[in-house]
C-alpha cells in the first residue's frame, strides 16, 4: 500500500471493514478471488484513502512511521522473531521458514492463493500475505534464520535467540564472507546447505590466504572445475598446498554438499592444530582447542548444516587460542593485514546475542 494509506490508517478502519467484507466472506465461505484481491480490492481502498486524505487536506508529504515501508521494504530475522504487521500491511517470505498467528476475530489472506488462512498456518516462499481489517498478525520465524519482503506498517520484535545473520554482518566487515549473487537477503544466503566449494573458500579466508590463492597460476587434475574461473584458482591453490585432496583423483565436486565435520576439521588445520583423516571425534577436537563449547558441538551433530552454521563456526573461531600461544585467531589475521583492530572491533559490536 501506499503510505498515504499508512498515514490514515486509523481514520480508514471503518472504510476497509466493508471493503473486506465482500472480499473475503465469512469463516463458512473464506475464499476471496486474487484477481479481486489485486484490483478491486486494492483500487477501492485507494479510492476511499485518497478521499479521506483529501478532506483532511492531507498529501503524500506526510511522516511514515519508521516501522512503515510504503513500497517493498526487506528485513533479515532470526528464530523466534516477529514480525508485526497491522491492517492492510503485507508479507512474503522469500527464504527461511515462519507461520502466521492472529485472533479468532481478525483474518490474514494469502493473496498469492486468494485465500484467507487459518491462525497457525505455516507461509509458503513467495506468497503475499495481508493483515485484513481489524487484524493484528504475527508472522513469527520458526528458522534459524528468515528474510522477509514487507509493505505497509511491519514492527519486528526481536528474541534472544543466536542471530546468525549479525555473525555474517560481522565476518563480512572482516572482509571473511562475502555472500552469494543472490539478489535478497544482503546475498547471505543463510538459510542453504554450504557446497564444497564454499567452504573451502571460506577456510582460504580463514587462513589469512585469499590474495594468494587468487594469484595461483596453474593446473588441477579435476574435471568438475572450469579452467579459468575463480573457483579453479581456490581449489586450485587448495591442492597445490595441500589442503585439499578433492573428492576422488578427478573431481572436486565443487557443488557438492559439504557438512559441519570437514569444515570444522578446515578451522583447526587453519589455526594450527593437527589434522586428521578421523572425522569423527573433531567436535570433541575442537572443543579441546576451545573452538566450540558443548552446547555448539551439539547443536552441530544434530542440526543441518547450513551457511548459518559455517558462519557461526568462523566467527566464533576468531576469539579462540592458537596452539601454545596466548594469541587468537583474529590477532594472526590482524598480523596478516586481512582486517585491522578497527575493524575487528567494529564487527565484535554487531554480535549482541549469547553463545549456545
Amino acid at each position: 500500500m501506499r503510505k498515504k494509506f499508512l498515514i490514515l490508517l486509523p481514520v480508514c478502519v471503518l472504510l476497509l471493514a466493508a471493503v473486506w467484507a465482500l472480499a473475503a466472506g465469512d469463516a463458512a465461505d473464506p475464499l476471496a478471488t486474487l484477481s479481486y484481491l489485486t484490483g478491486a480490492f486494492t483500487d477501492a481502498v485507494d479510492q476511499r484513502v485518497d478521499q479521506r486524505l483529501n478532506d483532511a487536506g492531507l498529501s503524500d508529504a506526510g511522516s511514515v512511521p519508521t516501522a512503515s515501508a510504503p513500497t517493498w521494504a526487506e528485513i533479515r530475522l532470526k528464530g523466534a522473531d516477529d514480525a508485526v504487521c497491522s491492517t492492510g500491511s503485507s508479507v512474503l517470505l522469500l527464504a527461511g521458514g515462519a507461520y502466521v498467528s492472529y485472533p479468532s476475530s481478525g483474518a490474514v489472506v494469502d493473496v498469492t492463493a486468494g485465500t484467507v488462512v487459518p491462525s497457525g498456518t505455516v507461509l509458503a516462499v513467495n506468497h503475499r500475505y495481508m493483515a485484513a481489517e481489524d487484524t493484528i498478525a504475527h508472522f513469527v520465524i520458526t528458522s534459524k534464520t528468515a528474510v522477509l519482503d514487507y509493505q505497509g506498517d511491519v514492527s519486528p520484535v526481536y528474541s534472544n535467540a543466536v542471530d546468525y545473520n549479525a555473525m555474517a554482518a560481522a565476518l563480512k566487515q572482516l572482509h571473511l564472507f562475502r555472500g552469494t549473487l543472490t539478489g535478497y537477503g544482503q546475498g547471505f544466503d543463510l538459510e542453504a546447505a554450504p557446497t564444497r566449494l564454499q567452504a573451502l573458500i571460506m577456510f582460504i579466508r580463514v587462513l589469512g590466504e585469499e590474495e594468494q590463492a587468487l594469484a595461483w597460476t596453474g593446473t588441477t587434475p579435476f574435471r568438475d572445475v572450469a579452467p579459468g574461473t575463480e573457483a579453479e584458482k581456490y581449489v586450485g591453490y587448495a591442492y597445490e598446498r595441500g589442503y585439499t585432496t578433492g573428492y576422488s583423483a578427478t573431481e572436486f565436486r565443487p557443488a557438492g554438499a559439504a557438512n559441519a565435520f570437514q569444515y570444522t576439521e578446515f578451522v583447526l588445520r587453519a589455526m594450527g592444530y593437527s589434522a586428521s583423516t578421523n572425522l569423527a571425534d573433531v567436535f570433541q577436537r575442537a572443543m579441546d582447542a576451545g573452538v566450540l563449547t558443548a552446547g555448539e558441538a551439539d547443536m552441530l551433530r544434530q542440526d543441518r548444516f547450513l551457511r548459518a552454521e559455517l558462519v557461526y563456526i568462523s566467527y566464533y573461531a576468531l576469539e579462540a587460542p592458537l596452539p601454545n600461544s596466548g594469541r587468537t585467531l583474529a590477532d594472526q589475521l590482524m598480523d596478516a593485514g586481512v582486517f585491522t583492530a578497527g575493524e575487528w572491533e567494529t564487527a565484535r559490536g554487531l554480535v549482541t546475542s549469547w553463545r549456545l
